[in-house]
């Protein structure tokens, strides 16, 4: 048998599959990943592409169903969580730090919104320890007969403790009256809480953070109430032991934006996952979205919050879902004509993606007739902006509330 000596290539491949080999079987690694820095769990996340600065404007943009748009950035110098729009065309504006603000014509009215209760509120959006002040903010169905305005909103109970909860009061040109508490969570408790009204008249409430297959807590529930605060009686669990009356579904992890579908009139819900998983769900009454035991995402650390197998097996699962997580918030139902190629499509707030700071967009969802996905485009990402909240005005264009303080209209080009 003859033997040649292999070649230098040769030799160093060999070489290096031994290196991997020992590696494998448990000597020191030739590389390792970065260690990044965790706070309360959660990895830090980088500031690279944040705090970029909003241009003046008009953008414009084509889009993926071949209609260019123009956006138009309107009112700055906001807080806004939520917008609404009252009958004459003019934007109700509820803020973060507890304020309500008018825009008309695209304007700032220079006059507060005077008479709400107080409200607390910490730390910029997007941090740790974030507590919003003011955050939805709905009109009563019958808003044109009884002027009735409704606020979720953080309340302070004393110096050290805080709840959520929502207030309905009469708006009058720039001033509140009839201020009253329909709802408070326990205390104390906190977080997002959207809240909106039904095609059936009732008031759907996001009970905040907590335990979210506890059935004697809020938290981590959808609520469904009256007018007044108190609870229907054809509710999913009323009369069953252990169960609050007021829940109409569990499960839920980070509430961040309540819908009414226009035409089958079923509640859709944005809600957070942790690193990945974001969701949109359509809301059954009695049913169960199953967090924390299932999940689409990963852990902050790193592992699958469901263990080795992401599933939804024995849970509603979502309708719409992220993986990288885009922070979903506000979302809304377009049924205009002004953008016809939008016609029916979903669209949703995204604040950050893949948890890099400075990456919100706007998301826009088209179904087929059995509101299954076909196809998601990606809106608005080079600002770079944070976006809470997308509503169709009266006119039948989109506006969009910025935490960078801005709201922005879009339109046709």
């Amino acid at each position: 048998m003859s033997y040649s000596r292999p070649s230098r290539g040769a030799a160093l491949a060999c070489c290096s599959l031994i290196a991997l080999a020992a590696g494998v079987m448990g000597a020191a690694p030739a590389f390792a990943q970065r260690t990044v820095p965790f706070a309360n769990g959660v990895p830090v996340a980088p500031l690279g592409l944040a705090n970029r600065p909003l241009g003046s404007g008009p953008f414009t943009y084509p889009t993926g169903e071949g209609q260019d748009i123009r956006v138009d950035v309107l009112a700055r110098g906001l807080q806004p969580y939520s917008i609404a729009f009252l009958p004459d065309g003019a934007m109700l504006v509820a803020e973060r730090s507890g304020h309500l603000r008018l825009v008309r014509d695209g304007r700032l009215d220079p006059k507060e919104v005077t008479g709400g209760p107080a409200s607390y509120f910490a730390a910029a959006p997007g941090l740790q320890g974030a507590v919003h002040g003011y955050m939805n903010v709905v009109l009563h169905p019958n808003f044109a007969q009884n002027h009735w305005i409704y606020v979720s909103y953080t309340k302070p109970v004393s110096a050290t403790e805080r709840r959520i909860g929502v207030f309905r009061a009469t708006l009058n040109d720039h001033a509140l009256t009839d201020v009253k508490d329909i709802w408070l969570g326990p205390t104390p408790s906190g977080g997002s809480t959207p809240i909106v009204f039904g095609k059936d008249g009732m008031l759907y409430v996001a009970g905040g953070g907590g335990n979210a297959q506890a059935p004697g807590t809020t938290g981590g529930k959808i609520l469904r109430l009256k007018d007044d605060g108190s609870v229907p009686a054809d509710n999913p669990f009323v009369g069953q032991a252990g169960y609050l009356p007021e829940i109409y579904t569990m499960g839920h992890r980070s509430s961040l934006g309540l819908a009414v579908h226009p035409v089958t009139g079923e509640i859709w819900l944005s809600e957070n996952g942790p690193n990945g998983g974001d969701e949109l769900n359509v809301l059954k009454p009695g049913k169960n979205y199953g967090w924390p035991l299932v999940s689409l995402g990963r852990q902050y650390p790193g592992p699958w919050q469901a263990g080795n197998a992401p599933t939804h097996e024995g849970y509603e699962p979502p309708i719409v879902y992220w993986t990288p997580a885009i922070a979903v918030a506000g979302l809304t139902f377009y049924t205009g004509d002004k953008l016809p190629k939008w016609k029916g499509d979903v669209f949703a707030g995204g604040m950050r993606t893949g948890e890099v700071n400075g990456t919100g967009k706007l998301e826009r969802i088209l179904f087929n007739e059995k509101m299954e996905e076909l196809r998601r485009e990606s809106l608005l990402v080079d600002l770079g902006q944070r976006i809470r909240d997308v509503k169709q005005g009266p006119d039948g264009l989109l506006y969009v509330a910025t935490d960078d303080g801005a709201l922005l209209r879009i339109s046709p080009k």
